[in-house]
């Protein structure tokens, strides 16, 4: 009988839960919403049946269930299965794996959301080729995570691989951790429309006018849009872009040296745009070039699904460790 995990990706918005096998397969997977106003015994109550009735419609017993994982926002205890802190949820010192073992009699294990997702696409994606693998998600914000020679690196007390806060520019631009110039203030999709927007400021016969006629109107496709029809002003924002990525990216390759770097999130939709001269940037800049331990840099492929997938991963390697 195969082995089953129940990994769950915990959101602010919405709860997804996905019945997973060792291979990578998720059987099934459903959400609800988190309602994060509510009690957190109520959330956790919901997850419970939420976990119950994937199985349900997956078809298997819940008796089949080696472990669950959940990856979450925040600060994450991940010895004791505990939320030090999580914003979006307003969650502090909460048992979250504690609490749902119990109502499921079944063993939690509880990791960083970013964690999850980065494991998720080491095993299951992009970087399965390899033992050793980063992500970097690019979204709203900039996550991601680290696996050294196979296994999620968490850092002391799991506070550790905070890609997205590592400081690219001393007293830069201030980022919503409190601090400034860290990646995240420049290479998330948030920071691109802003200084998109400033741009256009800047340069009202910019063609990013005509592709969005206000500065609300902006997102993080506007300058890519623009400098691929040759706008001047468009073609600085999109390359002051990829050089704070790229700098963020030799940072980390200089220090780990994976095997990979693997990018994620919807500014990756623009593809080769983005990725040919960001590889040139980090090749050209890593120390001692990329011949001697050389490095791919490659899109993220699970998507959504990482974050189950990851969850589910480190279920089955919490489990594995104590055998």
């Amino acid at each position: 009988m195969s082995q089953l995990y129940l990994g769950i990706d915990l959101g602010g918005t919405n709860i997804k839960a996905g019945l997973c096998d060792p291979e990578g397969n998720i059987l099934e997977k459903q959400s609800v919403k988190t309602g994060k106003e509510r009690p957190y015994g109520e959330i956790i109550a919901d997850m419970a049946a939420l976990c119950r009735r994937v199985c349900e419609s997956a078809g298997h017993d819940f008796g089949e269930i080696e472990g669950i994982g959940i990856g979450s926002p925040g600060t994450v205890d991940s010895r004791t299965g505990s939320i030090f802190y999580a914003n979006n949820l307003r969650w502090h010192d909460v048992p979250v794996g504690k609490t749902l073992s119990a109502l499921l009699d079944r063993e939690v294990f509880v990791t960083n959301d970013a964690n999850a997702a980065a494991l998720g696409e080491a095993r299951f994606g992009a970087g399965r080729a390899f033992s050793s693998s980063v992500l970097l998600t690019l979204g709203t914000g900039v996550g991601g995570g680290v696996v050294l020679d196979g296994k999620l690196f968490e850092g002391f007390r799991s506070a550790g691989a905070e890609v997205g806060h590592m400081i690219i520019r001393m007293d830069g631009e201030p980022c919503t951790c409190g601090l400034r110039g860290c990646l995240e203030a420049y290479a998330s999709a948030t920071a691109l429309i802003r200084d998109t927007r400033r741009a256009m400021d800047v340069h009202p016969e910019s063609v990013m006018w005509r592709i969005a006629p206000s500065l609300e109107a902006v997102d993080g496709r506007t300058a890519f849009a623009a400098a691929r029809e040759g706008d001047a002003a468009a073609r600085e924002v999109v390359q002051n872009y990829i050089h704070a990525l790229a700098t963020g990216i030799i940072a980390l390759v200089n220090v780990l040296r994976p095997e990979a770097v693997i990018v994620g999130g919807g500014v990756c939709a623009e593809g080769d745009y983005l990725l040919d001269p960001l590889k040139k940037q980090v090749y050209e800049g890593i120390y001692g070039g990329d011949s001697y331990a050389p490095l791919q840099i490659l899109r993220a492929e699970r998507g959504n699904d990482a974050g189950l997938l990851g969850a589910a991963a480190y279920a089955k390697d919490r489990m594995t460790e104590r055998k």
